[in-house]
């Protein structure tokens, strides 16, 4: 009787180590997935209609799809608090598990103006990155830019959808973005991308949250991309714009890599011309200024090279943060502790102590001869 338990426990332990370990694919898994997972064909079933008709007249909506926007229809599984592949939290106060793109519940914000006299000035959330057309989960087009382009090119702002950027088809492109070529469709429009998709790695859906040794690890082709429909930013460095998509040199390179707070960097200043902080160039990498490097990989803790490159998102997420502008910190702020006081909005990490400035200095060290408050 025990000999038969003892192979009954056995075959259990294997089934169950062979039911993990066996290959699970993805709703996209790079392919196209099951069609009516977005799309009904006859818009009927069991007797009820099954899309919420977007398209006035018919109870139809647009593509047949399952919801009256291609975003709405996204966030029918990408919507939900808590980490994997969810994208838009319930409470702006409690987004998503950071993985590397932001939450778009920040949309949704009263004000995330934290700024001087940011509760009497408020910023609405729409500013907070990227509005996608998903009005049956609250987010609605950016009404600065509604009926026009989005900042800094000619894609329309009405049209913007998770699969402007996303080809929910599948492509083998990291997070299934588009590429060179690729024509994009939304709400009617046309929209033909020019660069490449970037190379990089991300998180899979359970390897916990974005840290300096758990990271997206981007390689080449960001800001380029970004570029598809924002190269306005790109093109006109005679005004002083900050160069994208560059590699950093090797004064910028160092001063990454010596940086290590504000205060590290007060109490060691540079001498001769170097950097501030006694920072090393094996565990300098931050997850809130990330940056371009084909050596990069998702649990790479080491800094940058002369080689290593600025991009898009070394100080902005691509879909929202409880910041203007989906800045990855506060650009408003003079010290990260000031975050969320002003706005009541989620409060942004900051990777170092009270006396802590912008994150810019984490390139431009410019806090070198600060004055921190005395203990």
């Amino acid at each position: 009787m025990r000999t038969a338990t003892y192979i009954y426990a056995a075959l259990l332990a294997v089934a169950v180590v062979a039911l993990f370990a066996a290959p699970a694919a993805a709703f996209h898994d790079g392919g196209v997935a099951h069609c009516n997972g977005c799309h009904t064909m006859h818009n009927s079933q069991g007797g009820a209609i099954v899309a919420d008709g977007g398209t006035p007249g018919n109870g139809v909506n647009a593509y047949l799809l399952l919801a009256s926007t291609p975003s709405d229809t996204c966030l029918r599984c990408h919507a939900g608090d808590g980490g994997s592949y969810h994208v838009l939290a319930t409470d702006p106060l409690v987004p998503t598990d950071e993985r590397g793109g932001g939450d778009f519940v920040f949309l949704t914000e009263d004000n995330i103006n934290d700024g001087h006299n940011g509760s009497l000035n408020p910023i609405l959330g729409y500013e907070a990155g990227h509005n996608i057309n998903a009005p049956g989960h609250g987010i609605n087009v950016d009404p600065i830019f509604a009926g026009g382009s989005g900042p800094g090119g000619n894609f329309p702002a009405n049209d913007l959808a998770c699969s402007s950027c996303h080809d929910p088809h599948g492509t083998d492109s990291f997070r299934l973005l588009y590429g060179a070529n690729r024509l994009v469709r939304t709400n009617g429009s046309t929209y033909v991308f020019t660069a490449d998709a970037p190379v990089a790695a991300g998180l899979g859906l359970f390897f916990g949250v974005e840290s300096n040794s758990n990271h997206t690890a981007y390689q080449s082709g960001m800001s380029a991309w970004c570029g598809n429909c924002h190269g306005d930013f790109h093109n006109n460095v005679a005004a002083l714009i900050h160069p994208s998509g560059t590699p950093l040199g090797g004064t910028i390179s160092s001063a990454y890599n010596a940086y290590n707070g504000t205060t590290d960097c007060v109490n060691n200043p540079g001498v001769a011309g170097a950097p501030c902080g006694t920072g090393t160039q094996a565990t300098a990498y931050l997850a809130q200024v990330p940056f371009e490097d084909a050596a990069n990989t998702t649990t790479s803790t080491t800094g940058t090279t002369s080689s290593s490159v600025v991009m898009c998102l070394t100080c902005h997420r691509s879909h929202a943060t409880s910041s203007p502008d989906a800045g990855r910190w506060d650009f408003n702020v003079t010290l990260l502790d000031e975050d969320g006081l002003e706005s009541g909005a989620y409060v942004l990490p900051n990777p170092y102590d009270a006396n802590q400035r912008s994150l810019c200095n984490k390139c431009h060290s410019k806090d070198e001869f600060d004055h921190l408050p005395v203990p």
